[in-house]
């Protein structure tokens, strides 16, 4: 079993037991078994079972993932969970609501240390940034600029979060915003900082909106939607969008199209998540929206998840009475498995514009 996991891994660069920063320490002799039996989940329960450590988990997972050793272990756990994801809607409206139980009502206070100061969760933009701060507030504006907003309009938020974008929205370019989250600690802690503003934060499904808007973005949220949803998803935007409006779609983006996600993000970090590939998308708009902007800034997303992971160790003698020390190794464990993935480009992050009828004149890119 060792023999064999050795020589897996020599396919990466990586050494059991070497002493550089991506090779692993192995303090179990069963963790050889459990990786080659269980694949991605027997690494992950693994490492949070302190199995095994590593000096920098995302250099690990960058070398492992550019040598594709992810598609060389697939176990019989892996297939029925694909089967299980094409028989069953993962993502109905009745298991809408999961992922906001298990993981973004977490705790405020956890997101809080974590993330910038306008707790926003998605990939900042590092263009002409040099902290969290920087890149989230330039992201916020890059999306603002991007769907051409103007004060008085009216503007859904579908995934609304902790309420970042809309209120920076509505202080910086007067608009009224309704915000939409399944989450009841992100919509507590949303109003509270919107109280005074123009917005509406309501805890609802995608699929229960039907208000008209001048604009419409997404942003973080269309990676729990599902495959099987993303027709139903693209026509309620299109049903809710004004005839002349824009709709910007910022989400994660899989080089492969895929019916559900790794095993054991989908066990502990979010589950019934998946990631759209370009076809899926495109399967998803067509005959209603006209592609306006496609822009590609997956490479920021290492320096996003990176900066979490520093805030989140940093302060985790805040957060250590409250979730213990195996929490700590797997939100670890997902922050810098994050980080190596889109190091390696095996992830995207792309921001989308879309138009009903095509912006007369054409559409000006703007980065």
């Amino acid at each position: 079993m060792k023999q064999a996991v050795q020589d897996l891994f020599a396919l990466a660069d990586i050494k059991i037991d070497g002493s550089r920063p991506w090779d692993i320490q192995v303090h179990n002799p069963k963790f050889y078994a459990r990786l080659l039996s269980q694949g991605s989940l027997g690494l992950g329960e693994s490492y949070m079972d302190g199995w095994w450590d590593c000096k920098s988990l995302d250099q690990f997972f960058c070398k492992l993932l550019e040598a594709e050793l992810d598609k060389k272990v697939v176990t019989w756990k892996d297939m029925g969970s694909v089967i299980l994801a094409k028989l069953v809607n993962l993502q109905s409206a009745s298991r809408a609501y999961e992922v906001g139980r298990r993981h973004y009502d977490l705790g405020n206070n956890l997101y809080k240390l974590m993330l910038d100061k306008r707790m926003v969760y998605s990939c900042g933009y590092w263009k002409d940034a040099n902290t969290l701060d920087q890149a989230q507030e330039a992201k916020l504006d890059l999306i603002c600029k991007k769907i051409s907003l103007r004060p008085g309009m009216k503007i859904l938020d579908i995934g609304c979060g902790w309420g970042s974008f809309a209120k920076y929205a509505a202080e910086k370019y007067k608009v009224k915003v309704v915000g939409i989250t399944i989450s009841k600690e992100q919509a507590k802690f949303a109003k509270e900082v919107c109280k005074g503003l123009p917005v509406d934060i309501r805890i609802q499904d995608y699929r229960s909106i039907h208000e008209k808007f001048d604009r419409i973005v997404s942003v973080g949220m269309f990676e729990h939607v599902g495959v099987k949803n993303y027709r139903t998803f693209m026509g309620v935007v299109y049903k809710c969008l004004d005839k002349k409006g824009l709709f910007l779609l910022h989400t994660i983006g899989s080089d492969l199209s895929q019916a559900t996600a790794d095993p054991w993000i989908l066990k502990y970090i979010f589950p019934n998540g998946m990631i759209p590939s370009i076809k899926q998308v495109a399967k998803s708009v067509e005959g209603l929206f006209v592609m306006e902007d496609w822009h590609n800034f997956g490479q920021y997303y290492d320096n996003t998840t990176m900066a979490w992971f520093k805030n989140f160790d940093k302060y985790w003698p805040k957060l250590k009475k409250a979730y213990g020390e195996r929490f700590y190794r797997m939100w670890k464990y997902y922050l810098l498995l994050g980080a190596g993935d889109f190091r390696a480009r095996k992830n995207q992050l792309w921001q989308i514009v879309f138009s009903k009828e095509g912006v007369k004149g054409g559409y000006e890119s703007i980065r």
